[in-house]
């Protein structure tokens, strides 16, 4: 075998593709980053624990300019042939946007070029024949449409850089310059659709700074529909606009700055003079990007689809998490498809998005109704219709005062025993129920309550305290309100890092807002422990994750007839979504008494009782599944291993034995969850080698105690001297307090009890240096696993 064949493929690297890339005139403080591991690795959640599986890595991606990747490159060692690192180059050619992939395997290059203008699609390169940045920009730019000169300097603007190292992700990197693509390619309608919590407000601040520094959009208009997002969004992602930067207000129009944040709410009225942004010409703006656009539709009558008609010459951007695609309401029909859709299973899949568990509550009067005794009053005096009252009827037309207590009594049980202090969303039907809410758990958490009384809010649209404490929920340094109950104030654009806990007790109709109300527990903050959440469920809202629209490509069904307008009418609000922000237009007159909706209230006297609870996992497929961690356990091994003496074959064969149980657990086996487990039940302490021939295998497991017992009857240490006796003893007694990674790291020589016995160094010298020490301990794991 050459030398070169037993070089490692960070050698080949080094060696070979690094200098070719020299010569080809790329520029490796600019142009080249070497191990770029782009996703974050999938937290997988069992019981109370996570991990994170393996990060997607590529070996080396080119870029043109720092925001513009263009090129990846997967190298393989010697051994390998050319191109057998060209199928995983284009899998993360197609996720990283990037329309050239290369293998190398230190012979030369095998290209492919995805752009469709090249014949062959793959060909074979020599070293010194490796394309050069400028050729390959090209290509690119030709590809996408914008090889003009004015188009590329759009495209070639820089994004912001504060100097801190933080960079877009890579998803954000293809929204940015899809869409400023599309832009200069003279698109004036996008729409981005991309997960919450996938930071839309920063993609929108780099594509308006790439825009505007390029001065290929002067003067831009960004519209929200609440307050907190505007302020939001002023004070942190937009920050680096300055003094170039103002928010409307006052409804007066200062025509001196060139970046405007506003409510649509407050630049449009009932009243012509109200209509603020009318004080602006028609083309004073030449962008206009419309946050949380699901909020609004695109109605002509809408509050924002009126400035947009207003400013038409101006570019529209809408960003929302959430396209509405229904019978009445549509985001594509406006905007158009999706110039990019980043999907909340993608997310979570890239492991930028905390998963879930959901654990489903049902009570038995919402499975099988419940219907009033003949003349039954409630405890107001109001006779009660008589008909069977179920789910849809609960906390609207009809209070259990019973199933709301048993409801806030399972939150708290759940608080409790995860953590008391876990910020919580419970979603309430309506205003009144919100306060029942609030009620009945401030009467659970007496404890808690004496601590601090705002350990639960009311956070709804009609009360000030509560929404003054808006800010302190969303904030994770601000330990209270820990339980904020709400029924719409807190859907959407609410930044809540920290929320661990969910809960529907609403009954949700619309996939938009169920995806919206999912999306304020699916933060990840690694700061304050918050990898994964928890949707409680009792009004069988989370069966919606079984809909084909929950995280696919929006479905389009409204279909316009002959001449009608393609843009479909806006839906009716559902009843009760009072605590949702008023439309621009007057309200109406109120309601005569007696001809509102009739609530009825019912006390004690009836229970209610919980049927059935079950706790469901969100798998890798998007499906909620129902298993143990046995279960999971057992086939995730058996897919790693056909058998158990692959498996054995492996262990065996294996340099460090902590090696194969990283790779387990990069795959979601928590073994030391399953250690707690297993060892509760048979009252001993199991290595992870005992725990998956047992779980997997169906083999009786042996302690660790007693691995070491029988070691200690084998005459396997005479061989060595006194002094490295000692030292293997000493091992062994580790093995069986703390399992065998301590057992495979020689810093331990460092620790009691071996510090007593000598140095590190001196430990080594008794075994004959550091190669006889590594193999005395490799052979004291063969005797262990014997």
């Amino acid at each position: 075998m050459s030398d070169k064949k037993k070089l490692s493929e960070r050698d080949i690297c080094t060696q070979y593709i690094n200098p070719a890339l020299q010569r080809a005139g790329w520029d490796f403080a600019m142009q080249v980053r070497e191990e770029v591991s782009f996703t974050k690795g999938r937290v997988i959640v069992r019981g109370k624990l996570h991990t994170r599986g393996k990060q997607k890595r590529a070996d080396h991606v080119l870029y043109y300019a720092p925001n513009l990747p263009i090129a990846v490159i997967e190298a393989k060692d010697n051994r390998h042939t050319l191109g057998d690192g060209m199928q995983q180059a284009l899998g993360y050619a197609e996720t990283l946007d990037t329309p050239f992939a290369f293998s190398s395997n230190g012979d030369g290059f095998l290209m492919h070029d995805r752009t469709g203008q090249h014949t062959p699609i793959e060909q074979a390169l020599a070293l010194d024949d490796f394309p050069g940045p400028e050729e390959l920009w090209q290509r690119y730019c030709c590809w996408k449409g914008i090889a003009s000169t004015e188009k590329r300097a759009t495209v070639e603007t820089p994004y912001y850089d504060d100097g801190s190292g933080k960079t877009p992700r890579y998803y954000q990197v293809i929204a940015i310059n899809r869409t400023i693509e599309a832009i200069a390619r003279g698109q004036r309608r996008l729409l981005l659709v991309m997960a919450t919590g996938t930071g839309k407000t920063y993609t929108a601040f780099q594509i308006i700074w790439r825009l505007w520094k390029s001065k290929a959009r002067k003067r831009i208009l960004f519209l929200a529909d609440r307050n907190i997002l505007v302020d939001q969004t002023r004070t942190n992602d937009f920050k680096p606009f300055g003094p170039a930067m103002t928010k409307i207000s006052n409804r007066q129009a200062n025509k001196a700055f060139e970046i405007y944040l506003s409510l649509y709410q407050a630049v449009t009225g009932s009243d012509e003079e109200q209509n603020i942004y009318r004080q602006f010409s028609p083309d004073f703006f030449d962008l206009v990007v419309i946050d949380e656009c699901h909020r609004g539709s695109a109605a002509e009558d809408s509050a924002w689809r009126e400035v947009l008609d207003y400013f038409s010459g101006a570019t529209h951007i809408g960003l929302t998490a959430t396209p509405k695609e229904t019978r009445d309401v549509s985001s594509t029909h406006y905007f158009g498809e999706a110039v990019y859709t980043y999907s909340l299973r993608q997310g979570i899949d890239d492991g930028f998005l905390a998963p879930y568990k959901v654990v489903r509550i049902d009570i038995d009067k919402d499975l099988q109704g419940w219907r009033p005794a003949k003349g039954q009053t409630d405890k107001h005096g109001q006779l009660i219709e008589d008909r069977i009252y179920n789910q849809k009827d609960f906390d609207r037309t009809l209070v259990l005062e019973t199933r709301t207590e048993l409801v806030a009594r399972k939150i708290t049980e759940y608080l409790k025993a995860i953590d008391p202090f876990a910020k919580t969303i419970v979603f309430c039907e309506d205003i009144d129920h919100a306060e029942r809410m609030r009620q009945a758990l401030v009467n659970l958490n007496p404890e808690r309550i004496k601590e601090n009384r705002k350990y639960v809010m009311r956070i709804t649209g009609d009360e000030q305290e509560g929404k003054a404490e808006l800010d302190n929920f969303i904030n994770p340094e601000s330990r209270y309100p820990v339980i904020a109950t709400t029924s719409k104030l807190l859907t959407t654009g609410v930044d809540a890092q920290t929320c661990k806990f969910v809960v529907l007790d609403q009954r949700i109709l619309s996939m938009t807002e169920f995806k919206q109300m999912i999306g304020r527990g699916t933060r990840i903050n690694e700061d304050f422990d918050k990898y994964w959440f928890t949707i409680m469920d009792f009004k069988k809202a989370t069966e919606l994750f079984a809909d084909p629209a929950f995280d696919g490509d929006p479905v389009q069904i409204f279909e316009p007839q002959g001449e009608e307008s393609p843009v479909p009418p806006d839906a009716p609000g559902l009843p009760g979504d009072d605590d949702a922000l008023p439309p621009p237009e007057p309200p109406l007159p109120p309601e005569p008494p007696g001809e509102g909706r009739v609530r009825y209230v019912i006390g004690g006297e009836v229970v209610v009782y919980v049927v059935a609870e079950r706790v469901q996992y969100y798998g890798p497929d998007g499906r909620l599944i129902t298993e143990s961690l046995r279960d999971y356990t057992r086939r995730a091994v058996r897919k790693e291993f056909a058998s158990l003496d692959d498996f054995l074959r492996r262990w065996s064969s294996a340099d460090r034995k902590q090696a194969v149980v990283e790779a387990l657990e990069a795959q979601g086996v928590l073994l030391e969850a399953l250690a707690d487990e297993v060892g509760k039940t048979l009252g001993k302490s199991f290595d992870p080698f005992d725990l998956i021939c047992h779980v997997a295998f169906d083999r009786p497991p042996l302690s660790r105690r007693e691995r070491v017992e029988q070691i200690r009857t084998r005459d396997i240490f005479s061989r060595y001297g006194e002094q490295a006796q000692r030292v293997l003893a000493g091992l062994l007694d580790k093995y069986a307090d703390a399992g065998i990674q301590d057992l495979e790291n020689i810093s331990i020589l460092t620790l009691d009890p071996f510090n007593r016995l000598g140095t590190p160094h001196e430990l080594v010298r008794a075994f004959g240096g550091k190669p006889a020490y590594l193999k005395a301990v490799h052979d004291l794991e063969q005797q262990l696993y014997a």
